[in-house]
C-alpha cells in the first residue's frame, strides 16, 4: 500500500510513526490466504492529527474506539488502518440481536458431525486480523461481555468445550460508535476502559476540498470549493438545530458528484443524494435553499468537469 504511505507522508504525518508501521508489517507479513481480506480503500482519510493518534495507539498494542457524530469518517479511517498495516479485516455490524455466539462462534452440523464454526472475533484472534466493530453501542452490553478478555491484558478467548485461544500479537480491534442514533446505548465502563478513545472531528473545508480533488481530479476547482462550502454550511445548520443531520451525509455529497460525472445536472444529483435524505417536506425546502445559494441547479457535466 505504497500509495497510502505516500499520501500520509504528503500530509505530514510523523515519519517515526510511519516507520513503526513498516516495522510492524515486516514482523507480521500478510499471509497469502488472508490477502483478499486486506482492504483496498476507495477514499483516504484526511486529518493529520487523527492519523497520528490512531497510529500511536495501534503501534502501542491498544484497541481503538472511534467515537463521534455521523459523517466524520470513522469507517473510512478503520478501513485505511487495516490497509496501512496490511492486516486482514473482519467487519462486524452490531445490532440489538447480536449475541456472543455470533461474535465468537457456535456449534454447527457440517453434514457428518457437530463442529465449531468460528465467528469473526475468533477469526481475528486466530489470523492476526483487525476486527472492525461497527456501531458497537447498538449491541446489548451482555453480548459484548464476551469481548472483555480479548480486549484487555489477557488477550484471549475461552469458549466452553473448546481450547482457549490466545490472540496473535498482530490482532487489533477498532470499534466505531455514533452519538444519538436510534437504538444506541451507552457503553459500560468495563468495555470502554479497554479502548483508547479517539473523538473524531468533522472534516475541515480544506481537507474536504483535497478529498474531492483526489477522488475527482477533473472537477472544476471553483465548483469543488463551493461544494465544500455547502457541506460546511449544512454542518453548521445541523449543529445549530436549524435542520436535522439527515442531509449531513459526506457519502451523499460524493455520490452527487459521481452522478454529475455521469451526466445528471447538479440540481438533480444533489436532490437525489442530499436533499432527499430528509423525509420531511419542510426541511427539504430549507436544504434546497442552502444548496441554491451555493450551487446553481443547471450545471452540466461539461461545466462541472471541464476538459
Amino acid at each position: 500500500m505504497e500509495e497510502l504511505f505516500d499520501f500520509l507522508k504528503g500530509e505530514g504525518v510523523d515519519a517515526s510513526l510511519l516507520d513503526g508501521v513498516r516495522a510492524f508489517r515486516g514482523r507480521f507479513p500478510t499471509e497469502p490466504e488472508a490477502a483478499a481480506r486486506v482492504p483496498a480503500p476507495e477514499y483516504f482519510y484526511y486529518g493529520k492529527k487523527t492519523w497520528e493518534l490512531a497510529l500511536a495507539a495501534l503501534l502501542a498494542g491498544k484497541n481503538l474506539l472511534l467515537a463521534g457524530p455521523k459523517a466524520t469518517g470513522k469507517n473510512v479511517l478503520s478501513e485505511n488502518l487495516g490497509a496501512l498495516f496490511g492486516r486482514p479485516v473482519w467487519n462486524v455490524s452490531f445490532h440489538i440481536n447480536t449475541d456472543a455466539s455470533y461474535l465468537v462462534g457456535t456449534d454447527t452440523y457440517d453434514g457428518h458431525a457437530v463442529v465449531f464454526r468460528p465467528g469473526p472475533i475468533w477469526l481475528c484472534a486466530e489470523k492476526g486480523g483487525f476486527g472492525i466493530l461497527d456501531e458497537i453501542n447498538m449491541a446489548k452490553n451482555e453480548a459484548l461481555a464476551v469481548l472483555h478478555a480479548a480486549l484487555d491484558f489477557r488477550r484471549s478467548l475461552d469458549v466452553p468445550g473448546y481450547e482457549k485461544l490466545d490472540l496473535r500479537p498482530d490482532t487489533r480491534f477498532i470499534a466505531t460508535m455514533n452519538y444519538g442514533y436510534a437504538g444506541t446505548r451507552d457503553l459500560n465502563e468495563a468495555l470502554t476502559s479497554r479502548f483508547a478513545v479517539l473523538d473524531m472531528p468533522v472534516i475541515s473545508e480544506e481537507n474536504l476540498q483535497k478529498l474531492i480533488s483526489r477522488r475527482y481530479p477533473a472537477i472544476s476547482a471553483a465548483i469543488r470549493d463551493q461544494l465544500a462550502k455547502l457541506y460546511g454550511e449544512l454542518e453548521r445548520k445541523a449543529e445549530g438545530a436549524e435542520i436535522s443531520d439527515a442531509a449531513l451525509d459526506l457519502r451523499g455529497l460524493l455520490d452527487a458528484i459521481a452522478l454529475m460525472e455521469q451526466g445528471l445536472s447538479s440540481g438533480d444529483a444533489l436532490e437525489m443524494c442530499v436533499v432527499n435524505k430528509s423525509f420531511d417536506a419542510y426541511e427539504r425546502g430549507l436544504i434546497r435553499d442552502v444548496i441554491a445559494a451555493r450551487v446553481p441547479a443547471d450545471l452540466t457535466r461539461d461545466v462541472v468537469f471541464p476538459a
